[in-house]
């Protein structure tokens, strides 16, 4: 296991919708619960009272239910034990100042299970321990930027380095990203595609490196 937490930063000159879609996507895939899941949200500060709309507004339509149900997109967390400690960062961002934009609690047509609500947390400072820790869970913490320096800053504010993404449509920029980014793997306009044939590792917490 080579721990994450990896940051998705995403730039104002985007397609809203896909860039909601892949950022949700590398979040919430598998629940959440896969090492290089992009669970810090880095957006730009122009777009991001827009981005949070699509945002939420993808999240609700997310089907939650027993996985063997027809067009089931999130199933249950793997246990009890990591229900717990999923809600228990939930309610630490909660009592350290950050919001609950959206989910954050059992979905009430599952009355048994360990079933959670995909949840979205904004106002998030770098010291939170939601910004900080790997949860495991479907919880995407979010921060705004202004410049570029800043958000490469941010996405390496970890002591994780195992994946990242960036999702814009100037390729030069993305490009500076990739090579400013401590990470193993960094995706560009995407988010969690494997590549079996390369290796896989990261830096920091997550590895030695290739």
């Amino acid at each position: 296991e080579l721990g994450g937490k990896s940051p998705i930063v995403v730039f104002e000159d985007v397609d809203l919708d896909k860039a909601a879609e892949w950022t949700i996507f590398g979040c919430f895939w598998t629940n959440g619960q896969i090492c290089s899941a992009t669970s810090r949200l880095i957006v730009h500060e122009s777009i991001a009272a827009q981005f949070f709309e699509k945002l939420v507004q993808w999240t609700r339509n997310i089907k939650i239910s027993d996985p063997l149900e027809e067009g089931c997109r999130l199933g249950p967390v793997v246990s009890g034990g990591q229900y717990e400690k999923i809600l228990k960062f939930i309610s630490t961002a909660k009592s350290e100042g950050a919001t609950i934009l959206c989910g954050g609690d059992r979905p009430e047509h599952l009355k048994k299970g360990f079933f959670l609500e995909p949840t979205i947390i904004t106002d998030v400072t770098t010291s939170m321990q939601i910004w900080r820790e790997e949860v495991f869970g479907p919880v995407l913490c979010v921060k705004t930027f202004s410049t570029e320096e800043e958000a490469i800053e941010l996405a390496n504010d970890t002591h994780y380095g195992l994946g990242a993404a960036v999702l814009s449509n100037d390729l030069e920029r993305c490009e500076r990203l990739t090579k400013a980014f401590q990470a193993g793997i960094v995706w560009i306009n995407c988010s969690q595609p494997c590549f079996c044939q390369a290796p896989w590792g990261g830096n920091k917490r997550s590895g030695f490196g290739r």
